[in-house]
């Protein structure tokens, strides 16, 4: 049966053309400051609406769930990852859960590709320099780094962003490895020469780049941890451009500050908008506020797909990107 204009309570600002087109279609309530909510102003979101549109930045509790009004039936979340918000709850409350799937996996694979190289190369630290004032001009030994090309890229997670980072790393001349849940088929190998590791253990030990691409679940909480990271030789550089709490940020300042690693490119954090102190005065680490994402292009598709989960939600149809019990 269909829903005539649903109420559709937004979290935070959306592109201009989804917040407009969300207006001529539901009947919307937008937040124009663009401060993420309490835990008290989901609540009375939960409260009041029939589709609920959080983003990241939302902490959506089973307290805050399991206390939603009888008219809340649908949260389409804006974005892939749902890890914010408690899917129990919210199938005990018959709510269904939606997301953007699919749209964001070159932005972020690019956003890995310029931690790659701009690590090994020292370009935050070089472009730091040159803004102090502090660069005398070029020299044979200065600022001198490592090259990308034949190097061993560990792959953690071979989703669809961890298979686009291949791509990309094959072509600057790495030599792809990866650990995975379950093996890629041998066609999907073969395309990047991947080499499959059954434990992780053993991947990390024996390459020269770990990328972190999986989701972020129980089981992925802290997977790079101490341990983890003593297993990598002194080398290595890390990157994280998942989810903040798959690395834990304290044991891999501790790391680097006895040289365990060579350096880190991080585009997630542990406890965003905090950083682990430690890291931000070191000049291996390249730094970058949550960016993965955050193309214009990537932004509308992921609003285009919100507004089709709701429209089709309404109509009375399944939502094409419903997430379904057991998503990791």
């Amino acid at each position: 049966m269909s829903r005539a204009r649903p109420k559709v309570i937004v979290t935070r600002r959306l592109p201009q053309a989804v917040e407009t087109r969300m207006a001529e279609l539901f009947d919307v309530e937008l937040n124009f400051d663009d401060i993420a909510m309490d835990a008290g102003q989901l609540a009375d979101a939960c409260a009041r609406a029939d589709v609920l549109v959080p983003t990241v930045s939302d902490d959506l509790t089973a307290e805050i769930i399991g206390a939603a009004g009888p008219r809340l039936k649908l949260i389409a979340n804006f974005g892939t990852g749902v890890d914010h918000l408690d899917l129990p709850a919210a199938r005990a409350k018959n709510i269904v859960v939606t997301n953007t799937p699919g749209v964001l996996t070159d932005d972020t694979a690019d956003m890995v590709m310029a931690l790659i190289l701009s690590v090994p190369r020292r370009i935050g630290e070089g472009e730091k320099l040159l803004r102090a004032g502090e660069w005398i001009g070029w020299s044979p030994t200065g600022m001198l780094g490592h090259r990308v090309t034949g190097k061993r890229l560990g792959i953690v997670g071979m989703g669809r962003i961890g298979q686009a980072v291949a791509v990309r790393a094959r072509a600057f001349g790495c030599s792809i490895h990866y650990h995975n849940r379950e093996r890629l088929p041998a066609a999907a190998e073969q395309a990047v020469e991947a080499t499959y590791w059954p434990t992780l253990a053993a991947m990390l030990a024996r390459v020269d780049i770990v990328s972190i691409n999986c989701p972020l679940t129980p089981e992925t909480h802290h997977l790079i941890d101490e341990a983890a990271l003593r297993l990598m030789q002194r080398h290595v550089y890390l990157i994280n451009v998942a989810r903040g709490e798959i690395l834990d940020e304290a044991a891999l300042a501790a790391c680097l500050a006895r040289g365990g690693i060579a350096g880190a490119g991080l585009d997630v954090f542990e406890r965003e908008p905090v950083i682990t102190p430690a890291l931000l005065d070191m000049p291996n680490v390249v730094l970058v506020p949550h960016l993965g994402s955050a193309t214009f292009e990537g932004r509308q598709a992921m609003g285009e797909k919100v507004i089709a989960n709701i429209r089709t939600w309404s109509d009375g149809h399944r939502p094409p990107d419903q997430v379904l019990e057991g998503w990791a």
